[in-house]
């Protein structure tokens, strides 16, 4: 069920723009981007000013890596590359200027994040509601996605932060070129959202394997020992609230579905986490996964094969949820688990039920804020996602048989 009207507008603009840009290259009005590791290397250098990348953790062979798999096996059409180049050069500018302010400013490994709340889950299965809904309290911090996508600013001798523009300008472009995106994961400039773009700066994480095909680079990234990637970015969350200057000891809201595959190394990081972590019937987190990653791959690839992302998604969720399983039993950290139909059906009372494990109260101050959250025609866009698991290559019953083992910590974002 792709709704081919639905994607019209986006695949004449995708037209027209791939177009456009083979046309400059050709003509020579503009130069082709390179994906090659030492151009990209470079033009980061040149955009931030700067030269030391700082510690070396893995972040180039991932870098050497991803390059590769984008060449070999990623079909880029010319937007598509000219999206990569901008992603891979932005993070590696961002690890630029990280590298600088962390040797002029030491202080920021010191900044305290005290028994963070992390969402736990796998892609579509509600994270990114229960992450707003307790971002609606003002007891707890959050990321911006503005902050997530831009960790660092770029000019410093305005009045006004570069990441707020850059942030707005970003999600403007990605819905003119992609208008299923607002409907699939509705976000504003300053809403709550997943950490993930730091997750871009250590050249690591689903972000890239959601937009293009690169197998060889997600087998990589899951046989790494993530730590060192977990401690880089609990600085990067300690720089953002240096940056805001905050001096508040409040829990931070973290929410990322790459968390549920790296579950052991992330409370490795935050020993003292409380998690929630969410469930939804194994079928809609497959089958609303492979739409979402489907509905990137269109705007960027030339070759996408649909029962493909249904077979490497089925995967994906099963390594996640063992992932998280072994993580769980592991480490015994607070928690609470909480279904999507259950969410649905009552979410004042599963709310309770979180409340209840952080062992805060409830406040009325707190549900008044959700329940207007929870009214917004925004977040009420969510439910014209709609998606048919045959369109994958996929049945209830194949899902069911690999996914049976380990149903119950099925989760979502």
């Amino acid at each position: 069920m792709f709704n081919a009207s639905g994607y019209s507008t986006g695949r004449h603009r995708l037209g027209f723009v791939n177009e456009g840009l083979e046309r400059a290259w050709q003509r020579g009005w503009f130069s082709r981007p390179s994906l090659e590791p030492q151009a990209l290397l470079a033009a980061a250098r040149q955009t931030s000013g700067l030269h030391d990348f700082g510690q070396e953790d893995g972040w180039r062979d991932r870098l050497d890596r991803l390059s590769t798999a984008l060449h070999d096996e990623a079909a880029l059409t010319p937007l598509g590359t000219t999206i990569a180049y901008g992603q891979l050069v932005a993070a590696l500018a961002g690890r630029l200027r990280a590298a600088a302010l962390w040797q002029r400013r030491p202080e920021i490994a010191e900044v305290p994040l005290r028994a963070p709340i992390i969402v736990v889950g796998q892609m579509r299965s509600g994270s990114t509601r229960m992450q707003r809904l307790l971002a609606c309290d003002r007891r707890f911090a959050y990321t911006r996605f503005f902050e997530s996508w831009n960790p660092l600013p770029r000019w410093h001798w305005l009045p006004i932060d570069d990441r707020r523009l850059r942030g707005w300008l970003a999600l403007r472009v990605a819905h003119w070129l992609n208008p299923k995106f607002g409907v699939i994961h509705p976000v504003r400039p300053h809403q709550a959202d997943e950490e993930i773009g730091l997750h871009n700066v250590a050249l690591y994480g689903a972000a890239f394997e959601a937009q293009w095909r690169i197998p060889s680079f997600a087998r990589h990234a899951e046989a790494l020992d993530s730590r060192p990637i977990y401690a880089e970015f609990r600085q990067h969350l300690q720089t953002i609230k240096w940056l805001r200057r905050d001096t508040q000891d409040r829990p931070w809201i973290l929410k990322l579905p790459q968390f549920s595959q790296d579950l052991d190394a992330v409370l490795h990081t935050f020993p003292d986490a409380r998690i929630v972590v969410l469930d939804r019937a194994p079928h809609e987190v497959v089958g609303s996964s492979a739409s979402l990653v489907h509905n990137q791959m269109i705007v960027q690839s030339h070759q996408v094969d649909c029962h493909w992302i249904g077979r490497e998604w089925l995967r994906k969720v099963a390594l996640r949820a063992e992932r998280t399983a072994s993580a769980r039993e592991h480490h015994g950290v607070p928690s609470v688990d909480v279904a999507f139909r259950d969410m649905h059906d009552d979410w004042r009372r599963e709310m309770r039920r979180v409340y209840a494990m952080l062992q805060m109260p409830f406040t009325p101050e707190a549900e008044r804020a959700m329940a207007k959250f929870m009214a917004r025609r925004g977040h009420r866009k969510l439910q014209r996602h709609l998606y048919d698991i045959a369109d994958y290559g996929l049945t209830k019953e194949q899902i069911a048989a690999t996914l049976r083992p380990k149903a119950s910590v099925l989760a979502a974002a």
